[in-house]
């Protein structure tokens, strides 16, 4: 039986939820052909050809693609079963239902698509549409080696770019899975609910080896928090040292765990870490404790100066527009970076992002929030909120328009925070404030990132839209 397994972006990455089940399916007898919208056409044959087609849905921004993919797909062949997989999948069903699926899994999702592909290789594509498989899939499963021999070369992916003028071609693996803290807007945790999945150490490490052979010199672990399990992690990043001595690898790893385990800095550094992504979201301490973050404004301020210690880049992320987010509130993020030196270690797009209020989002405890909140939109995957002072949201909009013409320019991090600090500043009705004394300095600073400028939870672009 003839499957299409369908990604539509991923950051930038060769898609780990296209492989792993490319090989569960490939191993079951499946005829399985692999589509990475965000690097390659779609392959009309196939789709036309196909009697499963499956569309993985790791994140916000790959869900908003698919859905205004689905009308091509179904033109192309209105009998092929239509399943959506990955984390936004169950959080989105209402809305995925009416799309037309078949089948929607979250969870642990190998398991979910094995069992969808023998049913309809017993039964027909056209026989029993009723989803039989559960919705969330948690039990734990013995992970394949990813096949990511259907899938386009690792050079047309996101590289490594070092800040110095040197890149390298970057590979993705997944060493683990959910995670066991419950973050208030984090979509992992209604699909997990705290629980996470170790991938085993053996298949880790042999998908390293093949991408290794592939031509790959950089490895991006993408787990929601690579420390979830210390002792795997800490296992796996000796065994990847000890077998690629010369390849490098980033990570990302709470605030709070950065200062619990500091003293395991000093071993990822020492083990080939370039750099760190942490989920910083505010500095304002008010919200972290409402966002149930964990950690504080000084917490952050201390895992800088531990990261810098150890020896390793530290790369935070934000959701700086928030219900509670104020323009003064904005500013003081933006001198933060500055006086800490980070201007150059942020990707602009984390100054644009505006919160989302998911489907069974624990936000909606928050009765401050709830209150304010209109209804679900299920087209843009969130509630719809407006925040009180119409200041703000101009201010996003603004932002976010800045970040999408400077990437698609090629300009710098340090110039598109300059312009984002000119209109911040302007908002706030202080058009006259210097810019901070250290923005030049963001410009000289060689920083090692990966060279996809876009992020899991931000709105997509025109072109992303556009290119499906």
């Amino acid at each position: 039986m003839k499957v299409v397994l369908l990604s539509t972006y991923e950051l930038g990455h060769q898609p780990f939820g296209l492989a792993s089940p490319a090989a569960w399916l490939g191993e079951a007898g499946a005829s399985v052909r692999c589509i990475d919208l965000a690097v390659e056409g779609l392959n009309e044959d196939a789709v036309r050809e196909a009697r499963l087609i499956a569309v993985y849905l790791p994140m916000h921004t790959a869900t908003r693609i698919a859905g205004t993919l689905v009308p091509r797909l179904k033109g192309l062949n209105r009998e092929a079963h239509l399943c959506f997989y990955g984390l936004y999948a169950p959080l989105n069903e209402v809305y995925l239902r009416q799309l037309g699926a078949g089948t929607i899994l979250g969870g642990e999702f190998e398991t979910g698509l094995l069992s969808l592909y023998r049913r309809l290789a017993a039964n027909g594509a056209g026989q029993q549409r009723s989803q039989s498989e559960p919705l969330i899939h948690l039990a734990n499963q013995r992970f394949r080696v990813p096949d990511r021999s259907g899938l386009p070369e690792l050079s047309s992916y996101a590289y490594l770019d070092l800040g110095n003028g040197e890149s390298r071609i970057a590979g993705y693996t997944e060493a683990s899975r959910g995670c066991k803290h419950l973050c208030r807007h984090c979509p992992v945790v209604p699909v997990y609910g705290g629980r996470f999945h170790i991938v085993q150490r053996d298949v880790v490490m042999e998908d390293i080896r093949r991408q290794v052979a592939a031509g790959a010199r950089h490895i991006t672990f993408g787990d929601p928090d690579f420390f979830n399990g210390i002792g795997h992690a800490l296992k796996l990043v000796e065994a990847f040292h000890q077998a690629f001595p010369d390849l490098t690898y980033d990570a990302t790893i709470k605030v709070e765990h950065l200062l619990q385990h500091r003293r395991h800095l000093a071993t990822l550094a020492t083990t080939g870490c370039l750099f760190v992504t942490t989920a910083v979201e505010s500095i304002d301490d008010r919200v972290l404790e409402l966002l149930e973050k964990d950690h504080t404004r000084d917490d952050f301020i201390r895992a800088v100066a531990l990261a810098r210690e150890a020896g390793l880049t530290l790369s935070p992320t934000f959701i700086p527009f928030l219900p509670w987010t104020t323009l003064t509130g904005y500013i003081d993020l933006l001198e933060l970076l500055a006086e800490l030196d980070l201007i150059a270690y942020v990707a602009p797009i984390q100054l644009a992002i505006r919160l989302l209020v998911t489907e069974r989002s624990r936000l909606l405890e928050i009765p401050e929030l709830k209150a304010r909140i209109g209804a679900f939109d299920a087209a843009l995957l969130s509630y719809r909120w407006e925040h009180a002072d119409p200041r703000v949201d101009s201010l996003q909009r603004r932002v976010q328009k800045i970040v999408e013409k400077g990437e698609a320019d090629g300009e710098g991090r340090a110039q598109i925070f300059a312009r984002i600090w000119r209109v911040a500043a302007d908002a706030a009705d202080l058009p006259g404030r210097a810019p901070p004394a250290s923005l030049n300095r963001g410009s000289e600073t060689p920083v090692p990132c990966l060279s996809e400028p876009w992020y899991c939870c931000a709105e997509p672009t025109t072109n992303q839209l556009a290119g499906v």
